[in-house]
């Protein structure tokens, strides 16, 4: 089964960058839109950024908004998180998912295709 594969995780202290990398098959990437959630041990998966094919279009949830940033290279077959001035209510582990379809969109249950996590923790 194809998956899809992050890294970038690691343990940084409050007010620190990472950048989170998703390689997406080429059938999974291709014409579809994606997307990044994080879960809290315990806790559900929530949304945390989605982008549609073209990269043009993008929803953040309103606790990264401003300080995350979404994007892709098509040709590349990569999505990207860009995390700034991380606070500690960030630490989780972080999923990348592709959804068939074009059109963004912050729902869990719209993805079927998703990685395996990558663990990042914020201390303060």
């Amino acid at each position: 089964q194809e998956r899809l594969v992050e890294v970038g995780g690691g343990s940084v202290q409050a007010g620190s960058s990472l950048l989170l990398s998703c390689a997406v098959p080429e059938r999974l990437f291709r014409y579809n839109a994606l997307a990044w959630f994080r879960r809290v041990p315990g806790k559900d998966r929530d949304f945390v950024a989605t982008i549609n094919w073209t990269g043009v279009g993008t929803i953040y949830s309103d606790s990264v908004k401003g300080r995350f940033t979404i994007f892709r290279d098509n040709p590349k077959n990569m999505m990207y998180l860009r995390m700034d001035n991380l606070k500690p209510e960030d630490t989780a582990v972080y999923y990348c998912a592709a959804k068939s379809g074009p059109s963004e969109s912050d729902l869990q249950a719209a993805y079927d295709s998703w990685g395996q996590g990558t663990q990042v923790t914020v201390s303060s």
